[in-house]
């Protein structure tokens, strides 16, 4: 597991989208993106009623920032309610689309904070949202399921479904397809705008996290009951399950993989992170982290403290991986030697890591509002941004890691600029 080098590294050159210089070897993305033409939908797309007429919303008092300091660039603030999601556009970075429990989503803009449209239409708490490969489409999901699909440039609504209630959704890497899981164990699969639709049923139990794997033809998929699917996008077929002692013992929170494919790495309330050659769906090993000190007895009437790994992901230019604990615990593991090479305490709990595309930095955002850079070669902290008055929800990092745009219970999104002396 050698650092990534070679024709499959990613080499970044200005503005270009990443879509030009990711190289995954043959098929080249417009292949994918044919293939992904031929795959056999089934038409159970049910057209949806359009969006409701915009609704405007004053901005209501938000609380009193406990956080004096505020690093931040800009903040948007049209959510009234806890921002439960954010995605940067992959094309140029210079919009955000945040959702939130409010039942709202907005597309805007990184620069000023201003709102170019309001994703209008939503029932529930909007959970999921992100931007399609090439930036023209902009999808988001509530908790209910509904689904929703706009065309960024024109700012209308494209296509919506309703499935039942949301776990987790992405688009494909390199076609105008869109992947989601719900509750009743089933995963969706839709081509857009048309709606052509192929779904994949896992067990009876939620499809908790989900992922399309770099080469565009399979995902893997993570379940409630511990089990883990990989399955083939375009046959619609299982091709590996983990389960009993193979997959986890309690819920999948997370899933992720390497920059080619060929490894995956899954997380769960278990506490266990499991790595996966995903050519063999065979587990290589399994990182287990041993709690720092005993844990008091719970009084009665107390829940005893829990611990499970919340985000993982691995290294784009060394063997490394970082998986992170609900306990604040951002453990660094060397891939070659399948050992722990670091441990980077945190406060409180870790919600989401992200890795620089090209280098051995990682972000943490955490619940004491905090969003940290560490160096995962010495395991030292870089860097720490403040300025939400509540627990960061979710972060989102540009493609050249000079931003990075977090989400909050604070009702907020903020844009932070990352100075960074290392470079």
């Amino acid at each position: 597991m050698e650092p990534a080098d070679g024709p499959g590294a990613l080499d970044f050159h200005g503005d270009e989208e990443i879509i030009e210089v990711v190289e995954l070897g043959p098929p080249g993305p417009d292949d994918l993106a044919a293939e992904m033409e031929d795959v056999d939908f089934e038409d159970e797309g049910a057209e949806e009623p359009d969006g409701e007429a915009w609704e405007t919303e004053d901005d209501e008092g938000l609380e009193d920032g406990m956080e004096a300091q505020d690093d931040s660039e800009v903040t948007f603030s049209l959510h009234s309610a806890s921002v439960f999601c954010v995605s940067l556009d992959p094309k140029t970075n210079t919009l955000a689309v945040t959702g939130g429990e409010d039942d709202k989503a907005f597309v805007w803009r990184l620069s000023d904070g201003e709102l170019l449209f309001e994703c209008s239409g939503h029932k529930d708490s909007v959970t999921c949202a992100g931007f399609s490969h090439d930036s023209v489409f902009v999808a988001t999901g509530d908790m209910s399921g509904l689904i929703k699909v706009w065309r960024v440039d024109t700012k209308e609504e494209a296509w919506s479904f309703e499935v039942g209630d949301l776990e987790w959704m992405e688009w494909h890497p390199q076609a105008h397809v869109l992947l989601a899981g719900t509750a009743d164990g089933n995963s969706w699969m839709w081509k857009i705008p048309s709606g052509d639709c192929k779904t994949f049923q896992g067990p009876a139990c939620p499809a908790t996290c989900g992922k399309i794997l770099p080469d565009g033809k399979r995902a893997v998929v993570g379940y409630e009951d511990g089990t883990m699917r990989i399955w083939d996008l375009k046959q619609g077929t299982s091709l590996h399950v983990l389960k009993g002692q193979d997959g986890h013992q309690d819920p999948l929170t997370c899933v992720a993989s390497n920059q080619d494919g060929s490894l995956i790495l899954t997380g769960s309330v278990d506490c266990h992170a499991k790595l996966v050659n995903s050519a063999t769906g065979k587990v290589v090993c399994v990182f287990k982290m041993e709690s720092a000190a005993p844990k008091a007895p719970a009084s009665e009437g107390e829940e005893a403290e829990s611990n499970s790994v919340e985000s993982l992901g691995f290294c784009n230019v060394m063997p490394l991986a970082a998986v992170g604990y609900l306990d604040g615990t951002l453990a660094i593991y060397d891939l070659s030697t399948q050992s722990l090479r670091h441990k980077c305490q945190h406060e409180s709990g870790i919600v989401q890591l992200l890795w620089e595309e090209n280098s051995a930095v990682v972000y943490t955002c955490s619940l004491d509002g905090a969003v940290r850079l560490w160096d995962a070669r010495s395991g030292k902290m870089i860097s720490e941004y403040r300025g939400h008055s509540a627990e960061i929800l979710d972060f989102a990092v540009n493609k050249d890691a000079s931003i990075v745009v977090t989400t909050s219970g604070d009702h907020q999104a903020k844009v932070f600029c990352v100075q960074r002396p290392d470079r």
